[in-house]
């Protein structure tokens, strides 16, 4: 469940554009069929999408009822390298989507925990179990994993709060001639095709921060390090400033390094453990065909 209390700033937009801004991982369609299903109350009153919120007003949003998910455990002998009863991290694999959709109904991330792991919250609903936030198919790297719904609220309220550390390595086309950078740049259903993200006005804040680790041939070798969680963010920020990820099929140029997707490594995850208090930050090196691709960009630059 989630608590909004309507700000002055927030005022006179309609309910169902400022819950999807408001609520982290929240699409617009998703709070219309909420507010459909009367799951979203304010003032205690059921209300319509196009209703506009006033200043003070008390919006209570429900999750759905979970239902059984029909999703077979599959032994994928996922990386996961860290375990105990509420939370588990995960290194996933290039090419590997984190849970069932359309074209994608086994081999999943999802798949893979439901064999592995005895517990997983349902917060996220039936073919998302577990699953706090998400990277790309062909993005490599770490995730957190909720056991029980207690802990999932946990960490998701990290994720909303900004207090989770997130440093993904990135290859990028062009030479970037500073050596650090911050993107604050809204992100947003792109206009002109539906199937891309990409900087608009209306857009989600979103904030990107970078560093340069090394400078290759006609690319270069960044740290970001990110604020907030938009879909597709640092492929959509990089390409925003002049400097697309290398092998990104959907943001980046045609001509590119044989890469096999987007050159994205999701290497350090860091956050809270929701029941000790301790903060666990993990790392994980690149994986060899990010390495391959790096030493052959060293060669051609010596």
């Amino acid at each position: 469940m989630h608590e909004i209390i309507v700000n002055e700033n927030d005022g006179g937009q309609r309910i169902d554009r400022l819950l999807a801004e408001q609520i982290e991982d929240a699409s617009r369609s998703d709070m219309q069929g909420r507010i459909k299903e009367e799951l979203v109350k304010v003032n205690g009153n059921v209300v319509k999408a196009n209703y506009k919120v006033k200043t003070g007003d008390i919006v209570i949003v429900e999750d759905r009822e979970l239902v059984e998910a029909d999703i077979i455990p599959e032994n994928l002998n996922l990386d996961i390298i860290y375990e105990d009863d509420e939370v588990a991290v995960v290194n996933k694999p290039k090419g590997m989507v984190v849970h069932p959709a359309a074209g994608h109904p086994s081999g999943t991330l999802v798949n893979g925990l439901m064999y592995q792991l005895d517990n997983l919250s349902g917060i996220n609903g039936e073919l998302r179990p577990g699953i706090v936030h998400r990277i790309d198919m062909d993005t490599s790297g770490l995730l957190m994993v909720a056991k029980d719904d207690v802990t999932h609220r946990h960490l998701v309220e990290q994720l909303v709060e900004k207090s989770v550390t997130r440093k993904y390595t990135a290859l990028v086309h062009g030479t970037i001639p500073h050596d650090k950078g911050t993107i604050e740049a809204p992100i947003g259903r792109n206009p002109k095709e539906r199937q891309e993200m990409a900087v608009v006005d209306d857009g989600k804040e979103a904030v990107t921060h970078f560093n340069v680790l090394e400078r290759y041939k006609d690319f270069t070798l960044v740290e970001c390090i990110l604020d907030t969680g938009r879909t597709h963010q640092i492929r959509v920020h990089m390409k925003y400033i002049g400097y697309p990820l290398a092998g990104d099929p959907k943001y980046g140029p045609r001509k590119t390094i044989e890469s096999a997707g987007q050159m994205l490594h999701a290497g350090t995850l860091g956050f809270v453990h929701p029941k000790t208090g301790e903060y666990l930050e993990f790392t994980v090196p690149l994986p060899d065909v990010f390495e391959d691709v790096l030493e052959s960009l060293t060669l051609l630059s010596d």
